[in-house]
């Protein structure tokens, strides 16, 4: 493919904050930088429905503060088939559109693997999701913001669990990966977190009633992830239940509470940089990469490598949180 002249930008998978960060950063980097900046709708769908607009500066004006995506996101099944890319590849060429930038989880980025070997296109990915699963990058973007939604909801749980003497399980995301539960229990000041890398390692629930659970303490806070490893939140209370009967035992699911919210100034930072770095890495060539941050510095990670390395949780927080909960 030759020099690139215009570009095409979507937000695909579940929505994260700071996308349109990402989105106004994107868009006017590469304004900035002599291109031509479609905007796609509905992820991957629009590529396949031709739902895509020219935008310009002033489409991404006054959003970096919004959660969300205004560019919105669906999942799309067409776009898994030969076809449903074919017809995507289509619309791209009726555009003329030379490159994408894609913003999204794991799923987002195999979408874009697949199309770049099938046609030859450029794609560059940005990791715009709360789970902070890519491998590659310190942080995704998304991350901080539900990690501080999650804090923010603790603590007021706490207030009712200690009022009550009761024991709470409090369910958060992150799918396969326990980022979110490990680093929002250090952060509220929870008693333990059961995440899914350490599931078949040890029995967490034992382990938290033995070591964790003091008689002096009058409440206890466990952040659970959900995935189908830890089977979430109900299934321990349930063990609570029938193997602990002497415990008072609560269970809230945050849900899509953490999607949302307006992004914090780190989600809107890194979120800024990775999109003027999309623009740059595809100035100088880069093709099928995702941007990460690695020791605060932009690298360029390839997309086989960040979909399929799993990102190793750091056992110096296990430890951190064990020693701080007795």
């Amino acid at each position: 493919m030759g020099t690139i002249k215009s570009i095409g930008i979507l937000t695909s998978g579940g929505d994260a904050p700071g996308m349109n960060a990402a989105i106004r950063a994107v868009t006017r980097s590469a304004i900035y930088n002599g291109l031509k900046v479609y905007g796609i709708y509905r992820g991957y769908k629009g590529l396949v429905t031709d739902e895509i607009q020219e935008f310009k500066s002033q489409n991404v004006s006054n959003i970096i503060q919004m959660g969300g995506t205004i560019l919105k996101t669906a999942r799309c099944k067409e776009f898994t088939t030969p076809e449903g890319r074919a017809q995507a590849y289509e619309n791209m060429k009726k555009h003329e559109i030379d490159a994408l930038v894609i913003i999204g989880g794991d799923g987002s980025l195999t979408g874009a693997r697949i199309f770049a070997q099938e046609f030859d296109v450029s794609c560059i990915g940005l990791p715009g999701t709360i789970d902070n699963d890519l491998y590659g990058t310190d942080t995704t973007i998304g991350y901080d913001t539900a990690l501080n939604t999650i804090l923010d909801a603790v603590d007021k749980i706490r207030d009712t669990a200690t009022s009550h003497e009761r024991l709470f399980f409090v369910e958060v995301m992150g799918r396969d990966a326990g980022f979110l539960a490990l680093n929002g229990a250090i952060a509220a000041g929870a008693e333990a977190a059961i995440i899914p890398e350490f599931s078949t390692e040890v029995d967490q629930l034992e382990e938290f009633i033995e070591h964790g659970f003091r008689k002096s303490k009058s409440s206890s806070i466990v952040l659970v992830a959900e995935s189908e490893l830890t089977g979430g939140a109900m299934h321990y209370a349930e063990r609570v239940k029938n193997e602990y009967p002497q415990y008072d035992v609560r269970v809230t699911i945050l849900g899509h509470l953490q999607r949302g919210g307006r992004p914090t100034a780190h989600d809107r930072i890194i979120a800024s940089r990775m999109g003027v770095a999309s623009i740059q890495a595809l100035l100088e060539g880069q093709r099928n990469v995702m941007i990460g941050i690695d020791d605060d510095k932009i690298v360029y990670v390839p997309f086989v490598k960040a979909i399929k390395n799993d990102k190793p949780i750091d056992r110096e927080l296990v430890n951190v949180l064990h020693e701080l909960s007795i």
